[in-house]
């Protein structure tokens, strides 16, 4: 039995904080960010707001979408390294404000491909019979665990969700084809967030040294995102014997303009196949997958029987794609 992907949903809150906004805050320009990064603005979460609310409002678009009662899904898979609180999972929150009682959840930590890690698990579970409704969720609210004094971060990331119901396909020539996850542990260092856990327990002196924020080493994230996302488009297409020409969109992680762009030109893919809206959210990690996914589907920009391949990658570092025919 294949899976498919039956309802898309997606949020971002209404406060939005452009690069002008932001160069009165750190030493950047407006110039200087969308030239490193395609970023002209993000969404900003309103005091009070927590993860689990934003994932809320973008799952209640998908389940409406896909004629699905909360009280019918079988399981909620959420992708976030951002919670409501570290234990208990984002997850738990989600499925009681959306009075989803049969549903077993929990949360998936991949960082920004915590999406696609998810809709790999839905998926399988749906193919073996195992489940008929499945509500996979990412979202992130990244303002809040990033340093507003480093502009190789702050500028990066915004807060949004995005949300799909994955249930069995009535035609088995379409739906999500294949998934292929990869992890490279080795690649820890150039994207984490050190404090916090056993290895540097929250104190006063890992709260001095910024240890809960987000670090990252742009250029080596870039140089390894560009050559694994490239490698896990072609492992999905060799998997279903497709050629690049026969891709109709690129459903990519919006992490940053020159990585999706680079990856691209290596597939010999036009950037036009791409649904972009980085200019508008930045990166917001593991929303940015369905949430660039709804906006295209919304558009109707996505036809029955396309082909669609999926990329993200994030911190682990941990990546992937997909191959889907919608």
């Amino acid at each position: 039995m294949r899976a498919q992907i039956l309802g898309t949903g997606g949020y971002a809150p209404e406060k939005v904080m452009t690069n002008h906004d932001l160069s009165k805050l750190v030493d950047t320009t407006d110039e200087w960010i969308v030239e490193r990064t395609g970023i002209k603005q993000r969404h900003v979460a309103a005091e009070g707001e927590v993860t689990s609310d934003m994932a809320l409002k973008a799952s209640i678009r998908a389940l409406e979408m896909a004629s699905t009662r909360a009280e019918e899904l079988d399981i909620i898979i959420v992708g976030t390294i951002s919670p409501d609180m570290p234990m208990p999972a984002c997850a738990a929150f989600l499925a009681h404000k959306l009075g989803a009682k049969k549903a077993f959840a929990f949360d998936v930590s991949a960082a920004c491909a915590g999406s696609l890690f998810g809709m790999s698990i839905a998926s399988q579970y749906v193919g073996m019979g195992a489940a008929k409704r499945v509500l996979v969720v990412g979202v992130e609210l990244l303002t809040r665990i990033i340093d507003w004094e480093d502009r190789n971060t702050c500028v990066l990331f915004g807060d949004a969700a995005g949300a799909m119901v994955i249930g069995p396909s009535e035609d088995p020539d379409r739906g999500i084809l294949s998934t292929h996850l990869h992890t490279d542990g080795a690649q820890t260092d150039i994207l984490c967030i050190k404090g916090g856990g056993s290895k540097y327990p929250m104190n006063e002196q890992t709260l001095k040294q910024k240890l809960h924020k987000v670090s990252m080493n742009g250029r080596e994230v870039y140089k390894f995102a560009v050559r694994a996302l490239t490698d896990a488009v072609n492992e999905g297409l060799t998997h279903n014997k497709l050629r690049p020409a026969e891709l109709t969109h690129v459903i990519a992680h919006q992490a940053n303009l020159r990585i999706i762009d680079a990856v691209l030109q290596r597939l010999d893919i036009p950037l036009s196949k791409a649904w972009l809206n980085i200019d508008r959210y930045g990166n917001t990690s593991s929303a940015s997958l369905p949430m660039t996914l709804d906006e295209a589907n919304r558009a109707g920009r996505l036809k029955p029987n396309d082909t669609i391949a999926m990329m993200a990658i994030g911190a682990g570092m941990s990546w992937g794609s997909a191959v889907v025919r919608w």
